[in-house]
């Protein structure tokens, strides 16, 4: 298996000071990959800097003005979560960039496989506002630009982060071409992705979230993807998948209330990549959003690409969850979902 790496140390440069989301969580990933040896066994991919043109994929004219400008009089808050120095504008100018670096490489067919470990994070970055840590939707971005420079008819986008992609649902909510599937802990930041939510007019249905209550641990993960995200992705039938790589359902991570492993992280990209292999010749391009617990991040990151390039062993230094919380039954949720997407 050939693995693609995407890194630069532009991304340190987005600098946010003491907010959770800041630079040592690359140094800390990057660090853990090279102290294991695992970093020499990836594919480096250069990211480069999105243009003008492929950020409007997605976000406003105006609003991406607004990025340029805020940084260049050297930074701001564009609300209470999200804060920009005066390099973050360029910062994610190559997080966008490097995804898309990441999606030309995997579909050219240089690598099977691709993750793009970048920052800022992108998924709460709707058309016209930044919010949640993001500027702009760098998943987002990058599928509509696969659909747009390589003439593909469908993508999908899976999106582990504990948080609701509240950005990347608003734009495919109705677009048929791309299908959209959240496991989030509900209610929680930013207060969308209800069950009912499934998008409008002609992408009706392509819109699935799974608002798992507080306490799912790896259990209750595996069976939504076994039960829901696998039969909706068997059925759509994707060229192209691309995944909102976020690591704070992990059960030491400090932002949520979920109980996830390094382990269950593994399986559920282990889930993915069997049906991209199935489905889509391979093609799968991971982009990192959240996970603020450093060594849980850099563990789950490193197990994320054991298993890309196919490594049975999985280290988990942090071990299974010492639940905080009882496990929550999702029976009921799952059937829900199964009569509102028509599973069987």
């Amino acid at each position: 298996m050939k693995v693609g790496l995407i890194y630069d140390p532009i991304y340190l440069k987005h600098d946010t000071g003491h907010h959770p989301e800041n630079a040592q969580r690359l140094a800390a990933i990057v660090s853990h990959l090279e102290q294991t040896g695992l970093k020499e066994q990836l594919t480096p991919i250069a990211p480069r800097p999105a243009t003008k043109e492929e950020l409007t994929l997605v976000h406003r004219e105006r609003y991406i003005a607004q990025i340029e400008e805020t940084a260049r009089r050297g930074g701001g808050w564009l609300d209470m979560d999200t804060v920009l120095s005066a390099d973050s504008y360029e910062a994610a100018l190559y997080a966008a960039g490097g995804v898309l670096a990441a999606t030309d490489a995997v579909i050219k067919g240089k690598v099977d496989s691709a993750f793009a470990l970048v920052r800022p994070p992108g998924h709460h970055a709707t058309p016209s506002q930044g919010m949640g840590f993001c500027l702009f939707n760098n998943i987002a971005i990058a599928a509509k630009y696969a659909l747009t420079k390589y003439k593909l008819e469908t993508a999908l986008i899976i999106d582990f982060d504990v948080h609701h992609g509240n950005g990347t649902q608003d734009a495919f909510a109705d677009n048929p071409q791309v299908v959209y599937i959240s496991t989030h802990q509900y209610p929680h930041y930013p207060g969308t992705g209800a069950v009912t939510e499934t998008g409008h007019g002609p992408a009706q249905g392509t819109t699935v979230n799974i608002p798992l209550p507080a306490g799912c641990g790896d259990s209750e993960y595996q069976q939504a993807f076994e039960q829901v995200i696998a039969p909706i992705t068997r059925r759509f039938g994707p060229q192209l998948i691309l995944v909102s790589a976020g690591y704070d359902a992990h059960w030491a991570d400090q932002l949520a209330m979920m109980q996830v492993s390094t382990s269950g992280f593994a399986r559920m990209v282990g889930v993915i990549q069997e049906l991209a292999g199935e489905l889509c010749q391979g093609r799968l391009v991971l982009s990192l959003e959240g996970g603020y617990n450093l060594t849980a991040l850099a563990t789950s990151v490193k197990a994320t690409f054991e298993v890309l390039l196919g490594n049975a062993d999985i280290a988990d230094p942090l071990g299974e969850a010492q639940r905080r919380w009882p496990a929550p039954d999702i029976t009921p949720l799952l059937k829900k979902l199964k009569e509102i997407h028509q599973l069987d």
